[in-house]
């Protein structure tokens, strides 16, 4: 990837998502992990668990050894199968043998679900995790990987849609944490027509990612259009500019009462504005004063 797509596209978020987190991206490589890159030992409980590696700007590889979960290695390609009795994993479990997950109603379900989803094929034996501002001119991303809040996640969806036919550039389907931002986003990119995965809606992740986020998976050619877009889109417009500029202020002033008080001002900014129409034009009635 050239460094001037990296620095654009830094300098284009910053402008109309300020304060808001670079995102990651992923590919795949045979080459294994230079000094200093992050490589888990051991395995771990989830791929999402990891991510922090990168978000700090270390570059995290893993492959199938890295990988301890059998789902992880299937979503991210290094696998076809599951662990035994994933059916009933999910769903029920089997009484007295293996407690369920009850995200599926039987594992009859489970079984439909899996034939509706194939495995993906690793292209190669790594997957490489990077921050976006880490990226070099060899690095080649297959998706951007966003985790944020619903004011971003506003901007990439109604981005994502700036080009689309249809409305359905956006599609959040059913599946694991590590599915979401890999094997969805990877299977899309090889698509005529490239949709953006949103996700991380599984429960058995939520605990490593903050309270409020999900994320937001944008295949390479589609985050490509989408940057080119950016400068003529709804983001150079007064109503995003309000959005944009709530991105900046500390967390304490996102909240609910914070939120509260700045549609009161809007309301009453506009109460004012209308009563000064209406002055002008002699259909503003004053009360009369009372006489003692």
């Amino acid at each position: 990837m050239k460094t001037e797509m990296r620095d654009r596209f830094a300098g284009l978020w910053r402008k109309y998502f300020p304060g808001a987190a670079l995102p990651l991206v992923f590919y795949y490589t045979d080459g294994g992990p230079p000094q200093g890159a992050s490589r888990p030992r051991g395995g771990g409980p989830c791929v999402i668990a990891h991510l922090g590696v990168a978000q700090k700007g270390e570059p995290l590889y893993l492959d199938t050894e890295t990988v301890g979960c059998p789902g992880g290695r299937r979503y991210l390609g290094f696998a076809h199968e599951l662990r035994p009795g994933f059916e009933h994993f999910l769903s029920c479990g089997i009484p007295g043998k293996m407690p369920g997950e009850r995200y599926k109603k039987t594992p009859e379900l489970v079984r439909e679900l899996m034939e509706l989803v194939p495995p993906m094929e690793a292209p190669a034996r790594w997957i490489v995790f990077k921050r976006w501002d880490m990226l070099g001119e060899a690095d080649q991303p297959l998706a951007v990987i966003f985790l944020a809040g619903a004011d971003v996640l506003s901007g990439l969806f109604t981005l994502a849609n700036f080009d689309a036919p249809d409305p359905y550039a956006v599609i959040a389907p059913f599946c694991a944490g590590c599915a979401s931002i890999v094997q969805y986003p990877y299977q899309e990119g090889r698509t005529a027509r490239p949709r953006a995965v949103l996700g991380m809606f599984d429960v058995s992740a939520r605990l490593f990612v903050p309270a409020a986020a999900l994320s937001f998976a944008v295949p390479w050619p589609m985050f490509a259009r989408m940057v080119d877009n950016m400068e003529e889109s709804f983001l150079i417009t007064d109503s995003w500019a309000k959005v944009g500029a709530r991105l900046s202020r500390p967390p304490e002033r996102r909240g609910p009462a914070s939120l509260l008080t700045d549609h009161l001002k809007a309301l009453a900014g506009l109460a004012l504005a209308q009563a000064a129409d209406r002055c002008q034009a002699g259909q503003l009635l004053l009360p009369r004063p009372r006489l003692a």
